[in-house]
């Protein structure tokens, strides 16, 4: 099972040094090549994505966050940001209950 990871340039160059592959994505046309491309190959079995870029496409990933078992999206921050999605928020839309 690889890592694929989609997000700004920094991001996927510094995982291309440890042997991650992935895609550099700036608008939501990019974003949804990136992320086809990632799901095309079955190796992939986390999809890391920074949080600008599933923000440019969040209804698709929050669709394989809640609904889907394969592959695992895991979603990051983007450089100098710190995670604006807190675990609540991601809890409550999962199950559509507010804790």
């Amino acid at each position: 099972m690889d890592y694929f990871v989609i997000g700004d340039d920094d991001t996927v160059l510094g995982f291309s040094i440890v042997g991650v592959l992935g895609e550099v994505a700036r608008t939501t046309e990019e974003a949804r090549i990136a992320w086809q491309n990632a799901l095309e190959n079955k190796e992939h079995g986390v999809i890391i994505i920074t949080e600008d870029v599933a923000d440019l496409i969040r209804e698709t990933v929050d669709h394989y966050l809640f609904a889907e078992s394969f592959p695992l999206v895991v979603e990051i921050p983007s450089p100098g940001q710190t995670f604006k999605r807190d675990l609540r928020t991601l809890v409550n839309q999962a199950i559509g209950v507010s804790i």
